[in-house]
């Protein structure tokens, strides 16, 4: 297993770097003048456009770009966010937290909703369950996120009135995290309030996501829900599991001891996959629950021409990507030993 997971640590940085390489050839595309701005940090520097190009040598060939970039990227200089007023890392710093926060509570509703429905719904084919679970399935993929997290704000925050506002916490707990009650351990508000024992802000950040979970998990959990249904029914249609009914082993052992076992293999690839898409997918709901992750900063930075801030967050995606699918490599390898030949 070591060995497996050495060789897979080998490919993370040619990755990375054609992943980085590109990113760089992307930029090629843009005017001069507009990289260039990128690096402005303060109002003086807006007649400096020729001077920050010959500094940041952007009219050298492209080789050469590349390497100042990847020099300045390697020592946490991704340039300087109109959209958030500070430079791209530290901006990531503050955001990404609560991007993962909001992707990671997602990720239990699509993982343990999707395989324990998907489970059910196999076992019992054609039963009331499958029937109910292949309808949501098809709501669920007809219906888009942002249509969804449209009405249920109208409808629970605006018409009820049980939901709370948009935002990551109430005006009140907000005083808490501002005056320090709320120690910064991860800067996943849910696990800070937890740790620092303030249970009312951890109840209000709780709330505050409930929404925003729903609308994010919806279509990847229907996704997960029919992989893992149809995953399942194969299985159960093999002839190991014929063998093992007929060695008179209970259904209860064979559903979940083998077939779920063996099912899981190709669902948990996708998953991985469909969980990381949260995080992409996070730039929707957090632009309607006004949510201040990844997500939002970076459709503020696409709608202000913040290039610093788009190219920094599609490096951080990229390496999110690569880390995600290292880990489902692992997976598969504990799953079925035979992938570590």
């Amino acid at each position: 297993m070591l060995i497996y997971i050495l060789r897979r640590l080998v490919t993370v940085p040619i990755v990375l770097f054609a992943v980085t390489l590109l990113i760089v050839v992307l930029m090629q595309f843009i005017p001069l003048e507009n990289r260039a701005a990128s690096y402005i940090t303060n109002a003086r520097q807006l007649g400096q456009i020729d001077q920050i190009i010959k500094e940041k040598k952007l009219d050298q060939p492209f080789l050469v770009q590349y390497m100042i970039w990847l020099s300045d990227a390697v020592r946490g200089n991704l340039g300087y966010s109109k959209a958030s007023n500070e430079p791209v890392l530290e901006t990531i710093g503050k955001r990404l937290p609560a991007s993962i926060e909001l992707a990671l509570y997602s990720a239990i509703v699509v993982i343990g909703v999707g395989v324990l429905i998907g489970t059910r719904a196999a076992i019992h084919k054609g039963g009331w369950l499958d029937r109910i679970s292949s309808f949501l399935a098809v709501v669920g993929f007809s219906l888009p996120s942002f249509v969804l997290g449209v009405w249920l704000l109208v409808i629970f925050y605006g018409a009820l009135g049980i939901a709370p506002a948009p935002g990551r916490l109430s005006q009140e707990n907000e005083i808490l995290l501002i005056t320090g009650a709320v120690k910064r351990f991860t800067g996943m508000l849910t696990i800070d309030a937890l740790l620092s024992g303030q249970w009312a802000v951890l109840l209000d950040a709780l709330s505050h996501l409930v929404l925003p979970v729903i609308t994010l998990s919806l279509v990847s959990t229907a996704t997960v829900l029919k992989a893992m249904r149809s995953s399942l029914l194969e299985v159960l249609g093999s002839d190991f599991i014929r063998t093992a009914r007929a060695k008179g082993l209970s259904e209860a052992v064979i559903n979940i001891k083998h077939a779920r076992r063996n099912a899981l293999l190709p669902v948990a690839g996708l998953a991985t996959m469909v969980v990381l898409g949260l995080i992409g997918g996070s730039v929707i709901v957090e632009t309607i629950f006004a949510y201040p992750g990844i997500g939002s900063w970076v459709a503020k930075s696409s709608s202000t021409y913040d290039y610093a801030g788009v190219l920094g967050f599609a490096v951080v995606t990229a390496i999110i990507v690569i880390i995600a699918n290292l880990l489902v490599d692992i997976l598969y390898a504990v799953l079925d030993p035979r992938v570590r030949l």
